[in-house]
């Protein structure tokens, strides 16, 4: 399908974890969602558009359902989603809204992404969108996948949507500067500012346990993808998202975070 298609000067993904807009208590911070807005609204006014993969759903379901009495974790996820997601995309709608902008909610499993017409049909949507302006806020449909249809975490469905829609970068944030030569508590430590896709830097990488309604990636899970989008001639960046105009920084050139490249 053809689509009378704005030539933007760059087209971005960014996904966000779930552990950079919530607070110690595990609550949403909404000035943290606003800061997003504003850089994806700035980079807007620089014709360059974005694509947000969001999570936070599950997050955001337990902040209604403090007392979910189901006990069947499964099940529990899949409610504590389907009632969150919409809280999710409200605090968007919202946001977005105040900077005249619009947003719209794409939700997906793996199956969507897979070759003929589910592919083709995801395609449509993002491009129909893009078209016009609108900046798609995807999430995994977490209220009915499958275990053996879901992606690994967000940030597979991000290089996924990077790849798809032929992005010129992606950002993956997270509560860490980036990918450190040690713990990143450690004074020692320090980040690693560039990593080639065949560069073994795994064995940096530290092991951490995650709540219930927490991301379910890590470190590791972004050094892989990353890894893996960069191979495609797509940079990746992992930064962090708490930090103000990181993502400005990225765009523009600056050494921030970690930067994972293919050494042709």
């Amino acid at each position: 399908m053809n689509f009378d298609r704005k030539q933007y000067k760059k087209r971005i993904v960014i996904k966000v974890g779930t552990n950079v807009m919530v607070n110690r208590d595990n609550r949403i911070v909404g000035p943290i969602l606003k800061k997003l807005v504003d850089q994806i609204a700035r980079l807007y006014e620089e014709d360059i558009i974005t694509v947000l993969i969001s999570s936070g759903s599950v997050i955001a379901g337990k902040e209604v359902l403090d007392e979910n009495t189901i006990e069947d974790p499964t099940t529990r996820r899949q409610v504590y989603s389907a009632v969150g997601q919409p809280r999710m995309m409200r605090h968007y709608y919202s946001i977005f809204h105040d900077y005249g902008m619009r947003c719209a909610q794409v939700l997906a499993t793996k199956r969507d992404f897979d070759e003929g017409k589910h592919r083709d049909n995801m395609i449509n949507c993002y491009e129909g969108l893009l078209s016009q302006g609108i900046v798609p806020i995807a999430n995994e449909d977490d209220a009915v996948s499958l275990s053996m249809s879901m992606f690994t975490d967000n940030d597979e469905l991000a290089s996924l949507v990077a790849e798809l829609i032929h992005a010129d970068m992606l950002i993956l944030l997270t509560d860490t500067d980036g990918l450190y030569d040690g713990h990143p508590d450690d004074d020692d430590s320090s980040v690693i500012k560039s990593v080639s896709t065949d560069q073994d830097v795994e064995k940096y990488i530290q092991s951490s346990d995650k709540k219930e309604g927490e991301g379910r990636g890590g470190m590791d899970s972004k050094l892989k993808v990353a890894k893996a989008t960069a191979a495609k001639n797509i940079p990746t960046y992992i930064a962090n998202g708490k930090i103000d105009d990181n993502i400005i920084d990225i765009v523009h050139g600056k050494n921030v975070g970690t930067r994972i490249y293919h050494d042709e």
